[in-house]
């Protein structure tokens, strides 16, 4: 349950993320220019220091939400990996190795 819940924020964390930094100006002008009117309220320099706050405050909490995620899920992945590795490599046939006395090539092993 825990897993499902850390996945669920990670997603709307880098999608929180995505947003932010798709309305940052840019060089190009960015899609700030579309929200000329959140500028004219917090004045432009307000509204760039809010944004780049943000930025790094999703890009953290992404790096911490993964490391939990790794954290809580990785134990049991890892048990459940090693066991199926194991069942794989118990099933798996061997060649079969020629017979003895037959014909090898010419080579039996016999003078």
């Amino acid at each position: 349950m825990g897993e499902i819940l850390l996945d669920i924020l990670i997603i709307a964390a880098c999608i929180l993320l995505i947003l932010v930094v798709l309305i940052q100006d840019s060089k190009g002008g960015g899609l700030t220019s579309s929200f000329g009117s959140s500028n004219q309220i917090l004045g432009v320099r307000r509204t760039t220091d809010f944004l780049e706050k943000a930025t790094w405050s999703f890009a953290v909490g992404v790096i911490v939400l993964c490391l939990a995620s790794a954290y809580v899920g990785g134990g049991s992945s890892s048990a459940g990996s090693s066991s199926i590795s194991k069942q794989q490599a118990d099933n798996t046939a061997l060649p079969n190795q020629p017979a003895q006395g037959g014909n090898n090539g010419g080579t039996t092993g016999k003078p």
